[in-house]
């Protein structure tokens, strides 16, 4: 993900094909995009649990779709890491596993240490204006569905890779953002009052090319992710086991 694509999405739509074929094929992307975004809206108000299978007729019955778009939205959730396939057996909701979550972050935190030290020799002052005028132009991100928060989230953490020059380090950066964006639903639904903040710090680092204090402040901010991240599994859990967590859940 890029700063263009982590760009806010546009809520306008295709204008209707008046070929039968065109009707045809855009009812049926319409009809996935539906079914992911409820499909995803059931997992994140956890009315699919964490480690559940997913029961794809009961499923289908409760979107009122067949099973093709439902299984197209599956496999999009499930390369998001929302999912997980088991052979034979389907598709599982992900689990959420403290461990690791711990695992993952620390590896955040090596590749984005390491990344910010080299991005603050190599980035450009254009480049840095750039990322400057994102995070302008997203500070407002609370009052925006949470799947753009995340790709605002993602975008800014990519865009310090990207400036690192390192383009294995940014292969890796994405693939790990893969895994993590569930987690990131997870803290973005309770608010994210300091996110912006931070980003900032790190910034600022940036432009005075101050490569340490830039690690240093990113060592903090993603440290600071996962402990909330933990925390917020913990209660999570809690109140899936004693049966508190409703459709209509905010964190």
């Amino acid at each position: 993900m890029n700063l263009k694509t982590a760009d806010r999405k546009s809520s306008a739509v295709k204008a209707d094909r008046n070929d039968d074929v065109g009707t045809a094929e855009t009812h049926g992307t319409s009809m996935v995009v539906t079914a992911y975004e409820r499909l995803l809206s059931m997992i994140n108000d956890f009315q699919i649990k964490p480690g559940e299978r997913v029961n794809e007729v009961a499923v289908a019955k409760k979107l009122g779709i067949s099973r093709t778009p439902l299984r197209e939205a599956l496999n999009r959730l499930a390369i998001e890491g929302f999912l997980t396939v088991r052979a034979a057996r389907g598709f599982f909701c992900r689990d959420l596993d403290p461990t690791e979550t711990m695992h993952l972050y620390e590896l955040r935190a090596v590749i984005e240490t390491a990344a910010v030290r080299l991005a603050s020799e190599k980035a450009e002052a254009h480049e840095l204006a750039s990322l400057a005028q994102f995070l302008k132009s997203s500070s407002s991100a609370d009052d925006f569905p949470i799947d753009e928060q995340v790709a605002y989230d993602e975008g800014f953490h990519e865009e310090i890779v990207r400036l690192s020059g390192n383009t294995e380090m940014l292969k890796l950066m994405k693939s790990l953002n893969q895994r993590i964006r569930p987690l990131r639903w997870i803290y973005l639904h309770r608010g994210r009052p300091t996110t912006q903040a931070e980003h900032r710090q790190i910034l600022a680092a940036l432009m005075a090319k101050d490569g340490d204090k830039a690690a240093e402040l990113m060592q903090g901010h993603i440290m600071r992710r996962r402990e909330e991240i933990e925390e917020a599994i913990r209660h999570i859990y809690g109140e899936i086991y004693v049966g508190r967590v409703s459709g209509n859940r905010e964190g």
